[in-house]
């Protein structure tokens, strides 16, 4: 028996690959093709990859083309219960009591029914994702999920097997349509297989050369078509360099539209050195790098620019 899926969405891998277009996010066939599968079949989508390659922006860009609400849910060491999914307004509470033994309007014994009743409950992301949506069934973002501890990992099963969550107070609630569910990973530490039985699974990798230059060309339109080139090029060959953390696709975009701030039409070892801050986040890669390192990688990327248009 599969889940619910949703009625509004793609209807085939060509015109998911044409909705991400349309929030300027250039996929792959493959991403494209699980993306499709899992808002067919209403099931979670896994993303795991280096931080920066644009497994954020697909939750984003889901939630605008769409039309739906975005609730995300950014994680963190020490992430419970109270912060995620619900907690009591334990002031509110508190004022009520106060209030019913002041006026004594109230019997105790309704008063304490009445504190744990809908009025006193603080809805987080997920417990807002299983509530109904006027615009449909939004998209939850569990965003970098590997920074959370393995307990909060566990609470999550119950979540992605039947898009529910229980309140002992309260009871369970359970959604009348099941979210569109984004969950990211940086792979800073494994995560368990019985939550990756629960998703589809995706690797996002690093971009190749024609991929990141329509992204560039995407995002940027008015980037010169030289710089452009040479920018992704640049990029490509630092990603093969041995780095602490090779740049990723937002520091590309972030890189070229520094350039174009500062009025730069094609890239020199000066204007590298000066801006290598804006791609690389570790003195140590940047120490690499800087002066003789980026002069020689910029001769290369000129010469296969110049070879590619030879041929």
């Amino acid at each position: 028996m599969t889940l619910q899926g949703y009625h509004d969405g793609p209807t085939s891998v060509d015109e998911t690959l044409s909705l991400l277009n349309q929030g300027s996010y250039v996929a792959d066939r493959s991403l494209a093709t699980v993306l499709f599968l899992a808002l067919k079949l209403g099931r979670p989508l896994f993303l795991e990859g280096e931080a920066g390659v644009g497994k954020t922006e697909i939750a984003k860009v889901l939630s605008q083309t769409l039309g739906r609400d975005l609730l995300r849910l950014q994680c963190y060491e020490g992430l419970d219960v109270s912060a995620a999914v619900y907690e009591w307004n334990y002031a509110r509470q508190m004022l009520e009591i106060r209030l019913g033994e002041a006026t004594g309007d109230t019997p105790k014994e309704t008063l304490g029914e009445d504190l744990f009743s809908d009025r006193f409950l603080i809805r987080r992301p997920l417990l807002q994702a299983l509530e109904p949506h006027t615009n449909g069934p939004p998209v939850l973002l569990i965003d970098e999920l590997d920074r959370t501890d393995e307990p909060f990992e566990a609470y999550l099963l119950e979540v992605l097997s039947d898009f529910q969550v229980s309140i002992p107070e309260i009871g369970t609630i359970k959604a009348e349509r099941p979210p569109i569910v984004i969950i990211t990973s940086n792979r800073t530490r494994e995560i368990h297989d019985a939550l990756k039985r629960r998703c589809f699974y995706h690797w996002v990798d690093y971009p190749s050369f024609d991929r990141e230059l329509a992204i560039l060309k995407s995002r940027l339109p008015d980037l010169p078509e030289k710089l452009t080139r040479q920018v992704v090029g640049f990029v490509q060959r630092l990603r093969k360099q041995d780095l602490f953390k090779a740049p990723g696709v937002a520091e590309s975009l972030d890189w070229a539209t520094t350039l174009v701030e500062l009025d730069q039409l094609e890239l020199s070892q000066g204007m590298v050195d000066d801006t290598l801050g804006i791609l690389l986040k570790y003195q140590d890669d940047i120490a690499a790098i800087q002066g003789d390192e980026a002069a020689r990688l910029l001769t290369q990327v000129k010469a296969d620019l110049s070879q590619l248009r030879a041929d």
